[in-house]
């Protein structure tokens, strides 16, 4: 979704390297445990696609930044991976996980580690829950500490933890609504939901790493930077929930339908309950969870309602938002070269 050269993946990278190495050598002195807990932060971080750091980096470059006279720009970058892999450990307790892209997870690991040393199934358990609080808060810290220590000037310190704080909080918002709306006897309307999509996604995956890099180019105050921000990273959510339900194997990184199977309370199932096929939708989405021939009947009922097309719909004109802020004289032409390109890449993800 962005094109970076060689060097700067390499200097993103090399970043994160270094934070993760400061994290595992604290812990390795600190006993057996530890060591296992800096471990599996340290899996946790590696192999990702670290496309926010890329964002960073895009709009530091969009908004006129020379990396030579940035050295804070990397450091930067990598906290904002180390955020993401944080609210991802957290997700994953929140949603019981215990693997992440087929492979065992913070809590995976902890819960086999509690296991091997005779817990029962509760006290693993409980071990894999306490691993991945800790996991998390470590590397929420850790991006907190990069800001901190980044070689900058004072203000360009405070605006940056601003961004960093509102990232945090939002997210946290976020994701205390979607597991209340999950935890609900009724279902929340369509509204509800699109509101905790975007609380728990578009500000950190994308308004904040774009305004960091603007911020750390030396750029003013950037509100039509902010709001582009904040529709493409909700037009970057509902897309992934078109690709829960619909998108190939490929295109989800796990068995296509996965949110059917799962039962998830998507905006694209709240919007499918305001039409008059709810009923049919709703005998499907029963027994999808029953295998691939189940699935394919809920994703037939679900198009045949109307939701899909309404959710894609949505997409567009989120973009399109984005597309009337970017346009604002007041952002650079790489920077509305860059926003441009992202809708693109986003609208391009649509199953």
């Amino acid at each position: 979704m962005i094109d970076l050269t060689a060097q700067q993946h390499s200097a993103i990278d090399a970043a994160i390297t270094e934070s993760v190495q400061r994290l595992c050598a604290r812990t390795a002195a600190l006993g057996e445990g530890a060591r296992a807990l800096g471990e599996a932060v340290a899996a946790a971080t590696a192999d990702g696609k670290r496309f926010r750091p890329a964002l960073v980096v895009a709009a530091f470059t969009a908004f006129g930044g020379r990396e030579t006279e940035a050295p804070a720009l990397w450091q930067v970058a990598a906290a904002f991976e180390i955020l993401h892999t944080a609210f991802l450990i957290h997700d994953d307790l929140i949603d019981r996980d215990v693997e992440r892209r087929g492979m065992p997870n913070v809590a995976g690991r902890f819960q086999a580690r509690a296991l091997s040393a005779g817990a029962d199934e509760r006290g693993a358990r409980v071990v894999a829950d306490a691993a991945s609080v800790l996991a998390g808060d470590l590397l929420l810290f850790e991006a907190a500490r990069i800001i901190a220590a980044a070689p900058v000037d004072e203000s360009t310190r405070a605006a940056l933890t601003d961004v960093l704080d509102e990232a945090v909080l939002v997210s946290a918002v976020g994701e205390l609504a979607d597991a209340e709306h999950s935890s609900r006897a009724d279902y929340p309307d369509a509204e509800a939901l699109l509101a905790a999509a975007h609380d728990k996604t578009a500000v950190y995956s994308f308004r904040a790493p774009l305004r960091a890099g603007a911020i750390l180019a030396g750029a003013p105050a950037h509100a039509p930077l902010a709001e582009a921000a904040a529709e493409l990273g909700l037009a970057f959510q509902l897309v992934d929930d078109l690709i829960g339900t619909f998108g190939t194997r490929r295109q989800a990184g796990r068995e296509p339908g996965a949110d059917l199977r799962e039962s998830k309370r998507t905006p694209l199932i709240a919007l499918a309950r305001e039409t008059p096929q709810w009923p049919r939708v709703s005998s499907a989405l029963a027994v999808a969870h029953t295998g691939p021939i189940a699935v394919r009947r809920a994703q037939r009922a679900i198009e045949a309602s109307g939701a899909r097309g309404e959710l894609e719909r949505m997409v567009s004109e989120s973009l399109a938002r984005a597309r009337m802020h970017a346009s604002s004289p007041a952002l650079p032409a790489r920077a509305v070269d860059l926003l441009e390109r992202l809708a693109v890449a986003i609208e391009a993800r649509i199953p």
